[in-house]
């Protein structure tokens, strides 16, 4: 049995759907608050044995039977969150209960953390755990992320109980199916598409730092497929633990990325660029891009989609259908 918190979520149902048709599992419990009216959607393609509210995991994890993993994509996503009790509460409390009951009944255990640890990236964007304590995030749910990391690595170092495998994933922009619940804070793949549908152009932050062009802002865009297989490897390769990048290794432009879904569209890109929203202002990253070379030397060998092909795949087998779930 594999449990998945955040499994209606997008990156927590795009791993069920990896789970179902590239490795033909099908036990699996999925664990979630939907807080969206059609987040249920997300789960409508999925096989799995039992659904459970966030507050009801707990207790049922005694009736699960042998638990292969869990995998702990719960949480609060949203970078805009100012209630820093609340990211305590869900990010932080939850992960450490779910990681003692993992570290008592030896059972595995893999988690979201996110890229947002590196702030603005003034120390680089490598995975390296000696290195955490002097990342600086750039917002409270980046710093919940933080938080969470360091206290795994301090139990380990004090040698405290933990799982006998665990690995935090650093991930960085993923777009793909499965996020149209995400509302602000889905991808810029996302917006794109709904903007130019709606009003035949798509509006890009302007930029406000030197040095770089608007719309040039630049990101590791990773296509959700590719995050999932990423994930699924870890299962098969229990002796790794640690933090762990999953991103592309290729920054590339939002310019780019809005270019690829209009063009996916078969139409002629049309750009505006806009003043970037006061709260973001200050807190907002110019540039992010994986270093995926300890990924690698797990033995992770497989490509990842380019972006051209990753929105490509999005746009023309997902947003343009009747059904865009996957």
């Amino acid at each position: 049995m594999i449990v998945i918190t955040g499994g209606a979520g997008m990156i927590g149902s795009m791993m069920a759907w990896h789970l179902n048709t590239v490795l033909q599992r099908d036990d699996i419990v999925i664990v979630d608050r939907m807080h969206h009216p059609d987040q249920w959607q997300n789960l409508c393609h999925r096989r799995y044995a039992n659904y459970l509210d966030k507050d009801e995991l707990i207790d049922w994890l005694p009736k699960l039977g042998k638990i292969d993993a869990i995998i702990h994509m719960g949480a609060i996503s949203a970078t805009t969150e100012r209630d820093f009790n609340k990211l305590v509460q869900d990010n932080i409390r939850y992960s450490q209960v779910l990681w003692n009951w993992c570290a008592e009944h030896e059972v595995p255990f893999l988690y979201a953390s996110s890229a947002a640890t590196y702030g603005g990236g003034e120390f680089g964007y490598q995975d390296d755990e000696a290195a955490i304590d002097q990342l600086r995030p750039l917002n409270g749910y980046g710093y919940s992320k933080q938080f969470f990391d360091q206290w795994a690595l301090r139990q380990e170092a004090d040698n405290q109980p933990s799982p006998p495998q665990w690995c935090g994933f650093k991930f960085f922009n993923v777009y793909g199916p499965n996020e149209y619940h995400k509302e602000r804070m889905a991808s810029v793949a996302l917006h794109t598409f709904n903007q130019f549908r709606e009003q035949g152009k798509v509006k890009l932050f302007k930029s406000h730092k030197a040095g770089y062009e608007d719309g040039m802002q630049l990101r590791d865009f990773v296509y959700v497929k590719d995050a999932v297989a990423v994930m699924a490897h870890f299962l098969e390769q229990p002796q790794h633990s640690g933090l762990f990048n999953i991103g592309t290794g290729e920054a590339r432009a939002f310019k780019d990325l809005a270019t690829a879904v209009m063009t996916s569209l078969g139409q002629q890109p049309a750009i505006e660029y806009i003043d970037m929203p006061q709260d973001l202002m200050g807190k907002y990253q110019y540039f992010t891009q994986a270093d995926i070379s300890k990924l690698r030397n797990t033995g992770y060998t497989a490509p990842f989609h380019t972006l051209e092909q990753g929105v490509q795949d999005y746009v023309q087998q997902y947003l343009m259908q009747t059904d865009p779930y996957c």
